[in-house]
């Protein structure tokens, strides 16, 4: 965990009490990471099957990261499945100078290249048998854990004088968990929860002028926060035409709404120095956001010609949220940032190159979200971006007896391209009303994911 923010303290006695208060802070999380306001899932994808396609085709999808996207797609197979992969993002944020006095610890024009690993780890199974009812439901549960899960807090919210990407950098844990059934001819629904941390640290002492300290009293606290994900997926030639072919047997409907979610930690901190700060002493309160995914509805179609499949969803993503959120957060209030709601295209598309072989491309545009070029401190930086993904995806029916398989297995593979629009923006402080700098911001990431899958 980062968190950092810049005082300007008058006397010894801050300067003493931030010191604790900054230990306070250390003591939450057990990492030191670095990450932004976005989060793997909805900026990149999770499987390779979402990542190759751009998220074009994840609505419709059944394996273990539907409880994301759309928990009823779990239901569109009746395979349990074990997943298990590995996801490497390479990123290549720049901030180009235009003009004015660049900060001395910014040597080139690259400000992040930092890469983001996880471990990926997913389970689904049917769990009709558990009752007397014998009617399939479908759990899911899917893990994405940082550098391949020696980070699982990854957090950061901290200013920048040389400028920091909105959505891109180290990702915090990935978990979720959901199920999937039928509900009707042609018609699954689902839902899922996704769990995020929120920590509370809290800090009392007492301490000298030098900053040396006694009687510290320290509680440090985390607790699951749950944000639901509902899903419906819906075969229009099984709901509509169930006794008779027709063109609609090829035709897939698909709606999920995904609930907003966010870590956070907040730090209160009470220091008292004899004979010179007495009881209630130094209260020092900090409160700090981070990850943060907005309210997400999505509806797709996907139709299959033979064998080529076709998918395109749109996506509404709730940004305006974090204008709210932010005015909470001790660290980047200070930026005046405002967001607004956006509408995400994506196009996806399958090919069914033999029995065994599948072929995966799509494309998405995504504006952002961010309406400001300058937000004095904390100096994000955010850029339109052309998302393309290619991928494949290989099936073993059978494998040879001295495998000792008895189940299909899959491999899959998917590697994604963002190109970010160049955009100006003005570096400033809030000490000074003018911008010390314009940059115009820019930026590659590279995306590659692998996954094995057990079918039982």
């Amino acid at each position: 965990m980062k968190i950092s923010k810049r005082f300007e303290p008058q006397k010894r006695t801050s300067r003493s009490a931030y010191s604790l208060l900054h230990m306070g802070i250390l003591l939450t999380m057990s990492t030191s990471v670095s990450a932004n306001m976005g989060n793997s899932p909805s900026t990149y994808g999770i499987l390779p099957h979402d990542v190759s396609t751009a998220q074009a085709m994840s609505l419709f999808n059944s394996q273990t990261s539907a409880v994301y996207y759309n928990p009823a797609a779990l239901a569109n197979d009746s395979h349990s499945e074990l997943t298990t992969g590995l996801f490497h993002a390479d990123h290549e944020l720049r901030a180009k100078s235009l003009g004015g006095s660049a900060p001395a610890n910014r040597s080139s024009d690259i400000i992040d290249n930092s890469p983001s690993q996880q471990l990926l780890l997913g389970l689904k199974t049917d769990l009709s048998d558990l009752s007397t009812l014998k009617h399939p439901m479908y759990l899911g549960f899917m893990l994405g854990s940082e550098k391949y899960a020696q980070e699982m807090l990854a957090f950061s919210s901290e200013t920048s004088e040389g400028g920091q990407f909105l959505q891109y950098d180290r990702e915090p844990l990935l978990l979720s968990i959901g199920f999937g059934t039928k509900l009707w001819r042609g018609i699954n629904i689902g839902a899922s929860m996704r769990i995020t941390l929120h920590s509370d640290a809290n800090l009392y002492t007492m301490t000298d002028l030098q900053g040396n300290t006694s009687n510290e009293r320290l509680n440090v606290s985390a607790k699951p926060v749950f944000r639901p994900i509902v899903g419906l997926n819906m075969n229009a030639g099984d709901t509509f035409c169930s006794t008779q072919s027709c063109w609609l047997d090829n035709l897939d409907v698909a709606l999920s709404h995904r609930a907003y979610s966010n870590a956070r930690v907040e730090v209160n901190a009470e220091a008292e120095i004899p004979g010179t700060v007495t009881s209630p002493g130094l209260i020092l309160a900090i409160t700090a956001f981070d990850a943060f995914q907005p309210a997400i509805t999505a509806f797709g179609v996907r139709y299959q010609f033979g064998d080529v499949g076709v998918g395109l969803t749109g996506e509404y993503q709730q940004w305006s949220r974090l204008t709210d959120k932010l005015k909470e957060d001790t660290i980047q209030d200070q930026g005046n940032l405002d967001f607004k709601d956006i509408f995400i295209p994506r196009l996806g598309l399958e090919y069914s190159l033999t029995e065994n072989v599948t072929l995966k491309t799509g494309a998405a545009w995504e504006e952002s979200p961010m309406t400001n070029t300058t937000s004095p401190d904390v100096n994000y930086l955010d850029t339109d971006k052309l998302i393309v993904g290619l991928g494949f995806s290989v099936v073993a029916h059978r494998l040879p007896d001295h495998l000792y398989m008895a189940s299909p297995v899959q491999f899959d593979f998917g590697y994604q391209f963002h190109s970010l629009s160049e955009r100006d923006f003005d570096l400033s402080n809030s000490s000074s009303p003018a911008p010390y700098e314009t940059v115009r911001a820019s930026g590659d990431v590279h995306v590659f994911v692998g996954s094995f899958t057990m079918k039982f």
